[in-house]
């Protein structure tokens, strides 16, 4: 008994000296406090550990091995002997480096997510985002007050003391004011704020927006469409919740620093412990692994607890990023805990610098202001939720008086944003600025108001750009538009135009009137759009002018790349219902009788009449060139039809301009359904017909390699139908780049009643030209394309074959007679087997403002319409 209880002590010895530990306290040499995961590990020997959130470590003692190495990013490394003797090592660390504006860190550092504290740490920050998700609750309801500023930025001491402009007008002087962040001279010039009430229910799941307040001041005022800045800004400079794995910014997608994609995007550094708000908060900071992509650069202070939530985040763009327009910026968001425990976020600011022209426009400065208060989560009673629209806005919102700002408005105007409306009318009385707002009005909004002071304009005169054109069948074209405001009438509305061609002497009109169901507020098209249209329109068109994105007569587009020839006189009488939903979904259903006569080169022949002119020339009949305009071509024809739509884009949002609205969110998913019904004898219609097209349009992110953009469409063209009724292709025969169209395809060079296409371009943004210092200086974008069709032409339609050579409704292709009088078609069948490809590679962001393509025809090559290259252009400013 005894032999075996003196074993048993030499073995437990022998174990404790194998596994003989050393501990210690690893602080702060200047500070005193600890430093949490903090390095600890035996250098070349993959042997390590970290300390835990006191400080403290505990590794074991290996035998020979006696350097034990301590570091961490913000320290000097220390190295320490130990020997089996070891039993405690306390040690301080000396702080290495100095934070500036947003990280320091060492050069040709070699960074490891594996093993690295700072990683770890984030690991745990996201596993306890579920802690702070809001949606856990049955309901909740919370105030949100938001504060939008725009100013004029960098107003310096000598352009105060000296500028002329600040010596005729005082009142500018008096509206400049000091930035307390930025500390600089700032003169604001528009005030949007809102207030509005989140309100959320689990199950069944909805939420709504109730906008109690708006309140819209500054230069905005005077435009009609003064919406257009507030909406780009909130568009642009969208809220961000960083417990979102991705969230939209500047429109673009950022990964949040807190999220699984942030780990491999982004590198992180423990700091230090500090306090904030008299929470002891581990201090991180973040930089994206290249300087150059999207991303941001900051700091989080993560709650020195079990919970590890985010007590404050300082979010910076780094100076060397491709985004375009930003100088500096700040964002700074604070959490707090409700009296019911919940983390909430509580404060978001942010401070955005802007320029571009500098030294001509100078720079701009926009400031949100954002806090969230009155939390509940109470019961939300059911008759809210019936309401209908995601966003309800109180017939009250745009009226609200002192005593609800002052209610709701959670901190105070600056003494200039206060001014504003004085400002704004000071403005107005400045000589000569009423000239000088209607240059800008034409400028930006492409109409001119014949409104004055006092009496908001009722008709604008535009768009000015349309006014003077030119093409084949008109020569020199002049033309007049208008249309009518809510200023008139909030539900009628009356646009049109009159234009006069001096080649084929004839003149060109269109009339329209538009009953809104919803009030507007000075044009038809705002969201969202419940309205019943008529119209009746004679004018000339191209068979491709139903694919442009803008007006057919927009001088810019009249440049063709070809000469066109072949166009219609159409007479066209229509009536339209639009309803769009707050969901995104949008229905139309028009009913609308087309009268076509061909002019130009076009002609319209049917095969029988083919067959009788060609026996006419065999015959001697016909001389010369009597077949253009010979009485075997059909003069004109019509069509009835009834078209009904879908189009669903959730998430798509606008702004309103006068002559149109544009989307401004491209990443909203945009699919379309459409079909349309050919009604033969009514009104004197031709023919019967059924035509299906269906199409999806999507943007999908790469993270730093930028955003591919796809659409795919197809259509059927069920019936046997004559050629100017079959599916021609999208051709854009302009030097303008529009989007979803092809740019080397001539005017219904194809022709087919079995269509698909898909559209793919992908904007690198710079992922390539950044590793080229001169590219890097000046910004540019590289941008590849590839455009595709297939098509099919089935036997019923395809007057080439010989069954149909004598057929009474279809029609010889568009083409053209030489002087020999011998025909060359300029219309063709697809090869089912075959597509036409077009590739395209180009520069964007050239000044910030140019996009250039060079664009390549891959197949078709061999038909004597084909061009097989060009350069195409478009202006469009991005971030």
């Amino acid at each position: 008994m005894i032999k075996r209880l003196f074993f048993l002590l030499v073995l437990c010895m022998g174990v404790v000296k194998l596994s003989a530990q050393i501990t210690g306290v690893v602080t702060d040499s200047e500070t005193g406090d600890p430093i949490p995961y903090l390095n600890v590990y035996y250098d070349g020997k993959g042997v390590g550990t970290i300390t835990d959130i006191d400080g403290q470590y505990t590794i074991a003692f290996h035998s020979g091995w006696t350097k034990l190495t301590f570091s961490m990013v913000g320290y000097a490394t220390e190295v320490r002997n130990v020997s089996a003797n070891t039993k405690k090592l306390d040690v301080k660390m000396k702080p290495d480096l100095v934070l500036d504006e947003v990280i320091v860190k060492p050069k040709k550092e070699k960074y490891s997510r594996k093993n690295n504290p700072a990683v770890e740490m984030m690991k745990k920050v996201i596993a306890a985002k579920k802690l702070n998700d809001l949606s856990v609750n049955d309901f909740y309801h919370y105030n949100k007050y938001q504060k939008i500023t725009f100013s004029l930025n960098n107003i310096t001491t000598d352009s105060l003391r000296e500028s002329n402009l600040f010596k005729k007008y005082p009142f500018f002087r008096d509206q400049v004011e000091v930035c307390e962040i930025t500390g600089k001279n700032i003169l604001p010039i528009s005030v949007d704020e809102t207030v509005t009430e989140k309100l959320y229910r689990k199950n069944p799941h909805d939420e709504k927006t109730l906008v109690k307040g708006i309140n819209s001041t500054g230069v905005n005022e005077l435009f009609n469409t003064g919406d257009m800045l507030s909406t780009v800004l909130k568009d642009v400079f969208q809220d961000i919740n960083i417990y979102q794995d991705r969230f939209r910014f500047l429109q673009y997608p950022f990964d949040s620093p807190i999220s699984n994609a942030g780990i491999n995007f982004y590198k992180y550094y423990i700091m230090d412990t500090v306090m904030v708000d008299r929470e002891k908060c581990f201090h991180l900071t973040f930089v994206p692994n290249n300087s150059q992509d999207f991303g941001f650069t900051g700091h989080l202070y993560i709650l020195a607890d079990s919970t590890f939530r985010v007590n404050k985040c300082v979010m910076n763009l780094p100076k060397k990023t491709d985004i375009n327009f930003v100088d500096n910026m700040i964002i700074e968001q604070k959490f707090g805990q409700l009296d019911t425990g919940e983390w909430v976020l509580m404060e978001d600011d942010m401070v955005c610098e802007l320029s571009y022209l500098k030294k001509l426009l100078g720079s701009f400065q926009v400031r949100r202001t954002t806090r969230y208060s009155d939390f509940g989560f109470d019961e939300i009673p059911e008759k809210i939720f019936k309401k209908k629209g995601d966003e309800i806005k109180d017939v009250n919102a745009m009226m609200r008086d002192d005593s609800f700002w002052k209610e709701y408005r959670p901190t105070e105007l600056t003494k200039s944003e206060d001014n504003m409306d004085s400002f704004v009318d000071n403005l107005a009385k400045i000589k000569g600025f009423k000239y000088i707002m209607f240059v800008a009005k034409a400028f930006i909004e492409n109409f001119v108001e014949t409104g004055v002071k006092g009496r908001p304009s009722k008709v604008d005169i535009g768009p000015i750009n349309t006014m003077i054109s030119s093409n084949y069948i008109d020569g020199l074209r002049l033309r007049a538009s208008a249309q009518t405001t809510a200023n008139l009438n909030p539900h009628l509305f009356l646009r049109g135009y009159y234009a006069y061609g001096f080649k084929d002497e004839k003149s060109k009109y269109k009339a329209e009137v538009e009953y809104s169901f919803n009030k507007k507020e000075y044009l038809p098209r705002e969201y969202p759009i419940n309205s019943l249209t008529v119209s009746y329109s004679y004018d000339n068109m191209l068979p491709s002018d139903k694919f442009m994105g803008t007006d057919k007569d927009n001088v810019f587009t009249s440049f063709k790349v070809t000469t066109v020839d072949q166009y219609n006189y159409e007479r066209t009488a229509s009536v339209k219902y639009e309803l769009e939903k707050e969901s995104g979904l949008k229905t139309t259903l028009m009913l609308k009788h087309t009268n076509l006569e061909a002019c130009g080169k076009l002609f319209y022949r049917t095969m029988a009449q083919e067959n009788l002119l060609q026996q006419a020339l065999a015959s001697g009949e016909l001389m010369g060139t009597e077949w253009v305009h010979s009485p075997y071509n059909t003069k004109d024809f019509s069509v009835a039809e009834a078209t009904l739509a879908f189009r669903y884009a959730p998430g798509e949002t606008f702004v309103n301009t006068k002559q149109r609205r544009l989307p401004i969110n491209l990443d909203a998913p945009v699919f379309t359904l459409q079909h349309t019904l050919g009604l033969k004898g009514v009104l004197g219609s031709d023919y019967t017909y059924n035509m299906t097209e269906v199409s999806l349009y999507k943007r999908w992110w790469l993270s730093s390699w930028g955003n591919i953009d796809t659409c795919v469409k197809g259509g059927i063209q069920w019936n046997k139908v004559p050629f100017p009724l079959l599916i021609m292709p999208a051709a854009n025969l302009s030097y303008i780049i529009q989007e979803e169209t092809f740019n080397l395809i001539n005017n219904m060079e194809f022709l087919n009643d079995r269509y698909a296409s898909l559209d793919v371009s992908w904007n690198l943004q710079g992922k390539i030209f950044n590793r080229i210092p001169l590219l890097k200086k000046l910004k540019w974008r590289e941008f590849i394309g590839i455009k595709c069709l297939w098509g099919q032409l089935t036997d019923k339609n395809n007057p080439l074959l010989p069954q149909n050579a004598s057929d009474t409704e279809l029609m010889l292709f568009p083409g053209h007679y030489d002087a020999a009088g011998n025909f060359h078609t300029s219309s063709y069948v697809m090869d089912p087997k075959k597509p036409y490809v077009e590739v395209s590679a180009g520069i964007h962001n050239i000044f910030k403002l140019l996009h250039v393509e060079y664009v390549r025809r891959l197949t078709y090559n061999d038909l004597p319409t084909a061009s097989k290259w060009g350069i195409r252009f478009m202006i469009r400013t991005v971030f």
